[in-house]
């Protein structure tokens, strides 16, 4: 399986929202606030994702060559805003196949390009998978803090664990 990183473009919107309403689901519903869940409406994921392809780097299986814009459909993406990773996500079908590595690698690069040495991420205290593979990946858990969970203007504070890792 041929895996390529490429810098998200507006035409991939729609494959990075299903792939972020899908894993949401997966790794949040139990483990954060039902006041949460309940404005993180399946809408709101299309609605949110296109002020956020300049941060998003998404991996396409089976991409036309690297230097081809728009190769190739998203199956994980990645969103980085100077030392925080704010996301990362794989479809479900491409779960297990090494591509979140591919992706948390390239978040540490991009946050070391940025300008810093040490990149962090939240982590809802309940998602124990998403914990696990961190910390397989080399970061360290830095403690429990609440995580402020931005909405239409408010923001809904969501048990977290911060994680970090010198880039």
């Amino acid at each position: 399986m041929t895996v390529t990183l490429r810098a998200a473009t507006a035409g991939d919107a729609d494959a990075i929202a299903s792939i972020w309403y899908s894993g949401w689901g997966d790794g949040h519903l139990g483990n954060v606030p039902e006041e949460l869940v309940a404005v993180r409406t399946k809408e709101s994921f299309w609605e949110r994702v296109p002020a956020r392809i300049p941060d998003t780097t998404v991996a396409v299986v089976g991409a036309e060559p690297a230097g081809e814009a728009g190769g190739g459909e998203p199956v994980g993406f990645v969103m980085v805003v100077g030392d925080e990773v704010e996301q990362v996500y794989v479809s479900g079908e491409h779960r297990g196949s090494g591509i979140a590595g591919l992706l948390i690698a390239e978040a540490e690069r991009q946050v070391e390009a940025n300008g810093y040495d040490e990149a962090w991420l939240a982590v809802a205290t309940g998602n124990g998978r998403a914990r696990r593979f961190y910390e397989r990946s080399g970061w360290v858990d830095a403690g429990a803090f609440d995580y402020p969970a931005t909405t239409d203007g408010d923001a809904i504070p969501v048990p977290c664990h911060r994680y970090v890792k010198r880039v």
